[in-house]
């Protein structure tokens, strides 16, 4: 009889394998959380999507979005974070077959027990709704609109210094011109790399490589490999590369902060971050660490193409606008170029995420992964083309591929969402969103001095 039972518990095991040849292992979530890739050796990294789990501890490393990303998730639950990144679903659940190993026991619940069972299945159903509403679905002559604005910019930035010489004024108009061209630009590699401006990913791709390394002069696969890090994991400390400037150059957090003092580490002044972070982080991020970092991760990670093409953009700018500078102008312009678009792109990106909360991965549902670590700024005409639609930042995190012209009509389904759930959903004027990242910074750097001196 015991042979018969085991027999019997053998083909149920073996039953809905996907490969027909391996047996099929039932897991609980806290075997699950074990295998996360920290701990002593052999680091072990699964991931549960939609009750089946998978064993990525040789394929992370392989993973196209990079290794950081998916290994966010080793020992977690990655369902609504793989639909919500995912455009072709099928193509990659092909992918994932052979690294199934199993899936959770019976009487384990679909939803991680860490996660808030409600709203998860709340907002799935809104993923749904959203999904057959057609928001999810890309207006092509709203971006081919932008994109020419882009191009007639670029081109009207080279043609004043052509017609109206190099004087002061023309070159100050000049740089302002194509300033607006190049964030406006960046707005619009942010939507490609998003795949959200075409249905097919090809197209998405191929124009991204234009844009960003054409148009932009950076690495399309540098800045996916960076951003859908931070989407995953936003504001999580080691995990979003956004706040990868905690603790070497400000102290970000409140929690953070206390921690950061406690432990009696000064690497900056930081009870004075709220002051020089207005001469350091908005005017040389482009012009120092992204315009080394593209390079540094394109060439070690072999993004020939990428590579390729950035080239384009410096011999195309070095030949146009040298024909009409000298070397030492041309070098000038180019750098204040670069923290003129740092200063803009600073400040907008950071508005949305510095003021919020900053704290370790403590492995929440997706919804308030997202919410706890995001706020919007007021709808506007203006406010619209000068973020990017970045205004709409809450609404972007919550369905990355969303193409930005729709964000306004998710945005009271979103508030719906929040309220009935107790979530705050925050919104504020543009200029109180710029004055809350120096008051957060200032806030953060007390906290730290106060534990430094007295904890």
């Amino acid at each position: 009889m015991a042979l018969l039972r085991r027999a019997r518990e053998v083909h149920e095991e073996q039953d809905g394998d996907p490969e027909g040849g391996r047996a099929l292992r039932r897991f609980t979530w806290e075997e699950i959380g074990q295998r996360s890739g920290r701990g002593p050796a052999p680091q072990e990294r699964w991931l549960v999507i939609e009750r089946k789990v998978y064993d990525i501890s040789q394929f992370y490393r392989r993973h196209p979005g990079g290794a950081r990303l998916i290994s966010s998730h080793a020992g977690q639950d990655a369902t609504d974070a793989f639909v919500a990144f995912h455009v072709d679903k099928v193509l990659v659940s092909k992918y994932l077959k052979s690294l199934q190993i199993g899936e959770l026991a019976p009487d384990q619940p679909s939803i991680e027990p860490t996660k808030n069972k409600m709203l998860v299945k709340d907002f799935r159903e809104l993923r749904a709704t959203v999904e057959k509403m057609g928001l999810l679905e890309p207006n092509q002559l709203f971006f081919f609109l932008h994109l020419a604005h882009i191009l007639l910019l670029d081109t009207a930035a080279w043609l004043i210094l052509f017609y109206f010489g190099t004087s002061l004024m023309p070159i100050i108009v000049s740089l302002v011109v194509l300033t607006i061209s190049q964030i406006q630009a960046s707005w619009l590699q942010h939507d490609l790399g998003h795949l959200s401006v075409f249905r097919a990913t090809k197209w998405n791709q191929l124009l991204h490589k234009f844009v960003m390394c054409h148009l932009i002069g950076a690495s399309a696969k540098w800045w996916n490999l960076l951003h859908s890090r931070h989407h995953a994991k936003p504001n999580c400390f080691r995990k979003d590369p956004d706040i990868d400037m905690h603790p070497f150059l400000f102290t970000l957090g409140k929690k953070l902060s206390v921690e950061l003092g406690i432990k009696k580490k000064k690497y900056m002044p930081y009870n004075h971050q709220h002051k020089y972070f207005f001469i350091t982080l908005p005017p040389l991020l482009f012009p120092t660490y992204f315009q080394c970092h593209t390079f540094y991760i394109a060439y070690t990670k072999r993004y020939w193409v990428d590579l390729a093409w950035m080239l384009t953009f410096y011999i195309r700018f070095f030949f146009t606008y040298g024909s009409l500078l000298e070397i030492k102008s041309l070098l000038a312009y180019f750098f204040i170029l670069r923290m003129l678009e740092s200063s803009w792109f600073v400040w907008v990106s950071q508005m949305n995420h510095i003021p919020m909360d900053i704290y370790y991965d403590n492995n929440l549902d997706w919804v308030s992964t997202q919410l706890q670590a995001t706020c919007n700024v007021e709808q506007s005409l203006f406010n619209d083309w000068f973020t990017g639609h970045l205004n709409f930042q809450i609404e972007h995190h919550l369905f990355p591929t969303m193409p930005r012209h729709n964000y306004w009509k998710v945005a009271p389904l979103v508030k719906s969402l929040c309220a009935k759930h107790g979530i705050e959903y925050q919104c504020k004027p543009l200029l109180t969103a710029f004055a809350d990242i120096v008051h957060s910074l200032k806030n953060s750097g007390e906290l730290w001095l106060d534990a430094y001196l007295h904890k």
